[in-house]
């Protein structure tokens, strides 16, 4: 019998492990454990909320409660309050946990229109990176997703966040200026998606022919992500928009230009770093000399 129940006890250890790795809900009994079985198994966002809250005000894995709450609260549309429960108590959360809750901030400025939030953070990330205080200084840091734990390189988070900030220029219309990012950014580590945006900044700006040369290393295949045909399809559309705009020669659309504000900042920003070179990257040294256009 003895034998018989060590079985049986075993076999519900394995059970319960099993559950816990399908609904990826971590094990215990604490506020945050509940708040996740409310987000992943009951599919509750509310209760969860409730929930991360007493999670957090317990101090019980703050760092994750802040995150997930924060996320879910961005799936219910309540990206204001999100940003307000970051920005209140990231302090409570460990130094290695600034970063994701950073970039969680960026999709909640994206989502809520929060424009220069969004590009004031963006370059505070980036110069962390230029000063080499990324990563902990290190080339690359372990990234999740979905699930799955994967190697970011420092190029390929530089670029990431320099398309992030061109994205956040062109819903400025500062075409100029998110045309310079996308550039540097294409410099570093090339890909299909950020090529079209770039061809988008110079369609607005009018450049069909640098615009057509652009668009077409997409189609023809040249740059990573080129095969995906959502991309294909997109480059193939900003070509009809291009030859539309070309036949009509439209003019009347404003083109707002480099900020002379942000290129003084930069420059000061430039000397700064400038002070601290021997802890920049090697990566900064690739685009160092691209710099200059942006006081152009």
């Amino acid at each position: 019998m003895e034998g018989c129940s060590k079985k049986i006890s075993s076999k519900g250890k394995k059970e319960k492990d099993l559950y816990h790795i399908i609904h990826k809900v971590p094990c215990g009994d604490s506020p945050y454990v509940k708040a996740k079985h409310a987000q992943l198994v009951e599919k509750d966002p509310e209760a969860a909320i409730v929930l991360f809250w007493k999670a957090i005000n317990a101090g019980d894995r703050v760092d994750s409660a802040l995150k997930d709450m924060a996320v879910v609260m961005k799936q219910l549309d309540r990206t204001e309050e999100a940003v307000e429960a970051i920005k209140s108590f990231r302090g409570c959360c460990s130094k290695q946990a600034q970063e994701s809750l950073d970039n969680v901030l960026i999709d909640l400025y994206k989502k809520c229109g929060k424009i220069e939030e969004q590009i004031d953070l963006l370059k505070r990330k980036l110069r962390l990176i230029y000063q080499g205080e990324a990563f902990n200084g290190r080339p690359t840091k372990t990234a999740r997703s979905h699930g799955k734990k994967f190697q970011v390189s420092v190029k390929q988070e530089t670029s990431r966040l320099l398309g992030n900030l061109g994205w956040a220029y062109m819903q400025k219309s500062n075409f100029m200026m998110a045309e310079v990012v996308y550039q540097k950014a294409q410099m570093i580590d090339p890909d299909a998606n950020k090529a079209l945006n770039l061809g988008l900044c110079l369609i607005k700006q009018a450049r069909y022919d640098e615009a057509y040369a652009v668009i077409q290393d997409v189609l023809q295949g040249r740059l990573p992500g080129s095969d995906d045909c959502k991309s294909r399809k997109r480059g193939e559309e900003l070509i009809i928009e291009l030859k539309s705009r070309q036949s009509s020669l439209d003019s009347s659309e404003k083109i707002v230009g480099l900020d002379d504000d942000f290129v003084k900042g930069l420059e000061q920003l430039m000397n700064e770093w400038g002070a601290v070179r021997s802890k920049r990257l090697p990566i900064f040294e690739e685009i160092s000399s691209f710099r200059d256009q942006l006081a152009c």
